[in-house]
């Protein structure tokens, strides 16, 4: 294992130093030229980042919107469902009150 270990760093040691070394100077005609286009390339692709960026942002603070705005229905349809069940609720319990005070005369009347 530790033969392994120790090859492996070797060989980093020696990508890292074969890395390092230079080669022959390139020929200085046309190294301005492909400068100034490499970095018309990468300002160009820079703003189309850009671009792209601010797109998805727009898109997804739209989407945020879109999911507060069901959630904010789907809220105000269970308050209403609650709402609803509530008054039935009231409402059974005022008929059976009723219902309950007419037995109640009814047996009242039929004892005289």
């Amino acid at each position: 294992m530790k033969r392994t270990i120790a090859t492996l760093i070797a060989g980093l040691f020696a990508t890292a130093a074969f890395a390092q070394t230079t080669s022959a100077p390139s020929a200085p005609t046309g190294v301005k030229a492909t400068a100034k286009h490499d970095t018309a390339v990468v300002a160009a692709d820079t703003k189309a980042a850009g671009q792209e960026v601010k797109a998805d942002a727009k898109e997804a603070k739209a989407e945020v919107k879109a999911d507060a705005k069901h959630a904010k229905a789907e809220h105000k349809a269970k308050k209403a469902t609650k709402a609803k069940v509530k008054a039935e609720a009231n409402s059974d319990s005022k008929d059976a009150s009723v219902a309950t005070t007419t037995s109640t005369t009814s047996t009242t009347t039929a004892s005289k």
